[in-house]
């Protein structure tokens, strides 16, 4: 029988005690909906102040969801997105942001899965061109879908180029906070600080049940933001249980010591299988994501053991997440197993 403890996702690991806890005490008697309850007071409040208290937060129930809103509060239908070609936004979100923005995404080669002004500048053109979508929003994942981070510095060069010539920086920050582990800064040394706009900040992937928020930095592109939610069926009529995992989230550092764990269980991880000869790993190991090579006669049968994703293309890789209940147990059990098959 396959087992589903292995190393897909993120996504895959269950909802912290804590957390569910907090969603518990949460369903006792009866609140205003819509976000007009206590449990939203302060938990908005709480996740404005990460950012320097000046910014406007809005809760949602999914990831693509929050990326979406974000985007549509910066762009017409006539303006583009320039990201990554690995992004979530081009690669996983099935048209989304085009079909309910109207606007248009420009992949972009990254190294690494980051943008660098460099790649960015080549598809600054063609401004005030009738012809032409108007170039409007640069969005980067922070970490990477490769599981890399970007530098405060790297993230201050792309900011800076997008201001110059008046476009708006979209963070996707389904899992910020092992970029803000692995960097070891603040949520506002790394969006407020360094010049982001927009951020989508996650928490589903680092032990919540679910529930992501759009962040909005720069209040020029905060008018009419509530009605775009409604209008894109994010406004939930019970918030109170999407306010409530935030502040358990939030409280005592939990999403800390959620993120830091699940990056030391990745560098644990890459020790021990990049020492298997046969196994490459070929992306830095920076967050909570593994990209490796291992020989294809080998995938399938450990897939059936230890379950995990094979990013399909012309050298197929394999990615392995870990999570906030990873456990070494896991990674030495994993690791001895492809040694196993590789004899």
């Amino acid at each position: 029988m396959r087992r589903y403890r292995g190393f897909a996702s993120d996504n895959n690991a269950p909802v912290h005690p804590d957390i569910f806890r907090a969603m518990e005490e949460a369903n006792k008697g009866h609140v205003i909906g819509y976000g007009e309850d206590p449990y939203t007071a302060r938990a908005t409040e709480k996740l404005s102040l990460l950012f320097g208290g000046k910014a406007r937060v809005y809760f949602a129930f999914t990831g693509t969801a929050t990326n979406v809103l974000g985007l549509s509060t910066a762009i017409h239908s006539w303006e583009s997105v320039i990201c990554a070609e690995t992004s979530h936004i081009y690669e996983d979100e099935c048209g989304a942001p085009e079909k309910f923005t109207g606007g248009k995404l420009i992949p972009v080669e990254s190294i690494h899965g980051k943008l660098t002004t460099e790649r960015i500048s080549e598809y600054l053109y063609g401004f005030g061109f009738e012809h032409h979508s108007q170039p409007r929003v640069i969005s980067i994942t922070q970490p990477t879908e490769m599981g890399t981070v970007y530098t405060l510095e790297e993230i201050r060069e792309i900011t800076g180029l997008a201001h110059k010539y008046g476009l708006v920086v979209h963070m996707d920050g389904a899992r910020i906070a092992n970029a803000a582990v692995s960097l070891n800064c603040t949520f506002s040394e790394m969006v407020t600080d360094t010049g982001v706009d927009i951020l989508s900040f996650g928490g589903t992937k680092n032990g919540m049940m679910y529930g992501e928020a759009v962040v909005i930095l720069n209040p020029a592109l905060d008018k009419g933001f509530k009605y775009i939610r409604k209008q894109g069926m994010q406004l939930a009529s019970k918030m109170r249980y999407i306010a409530a995992q935030f502040e358990a989230y939030l409280n005592d550092d939990l999403w800390l010591k959620n993120a830091r764990h699940a990056n030391n269980m990745a560098q644990f991880l890459a020790k021990k299988t990049s020492s298997i000869k046969g196994v490459t790993i070929v992306e830095p190991v920076q967050a909570n994501g593994i990209f490796a090579r291992i020989p294809d006669k080998i995938i399938k049968p450990l897939k059936e053991e230890f379950f995990f994703y094979v990013l399909e293309g012309k050298n197929p890789l394999v990615r392995w997440m870990t999570s906030w209940d990873t456990t070494k147990e896991d990674i030495l059990e994993f690791s001895a197993l492809i040694k196993k098959m590789l004899r």
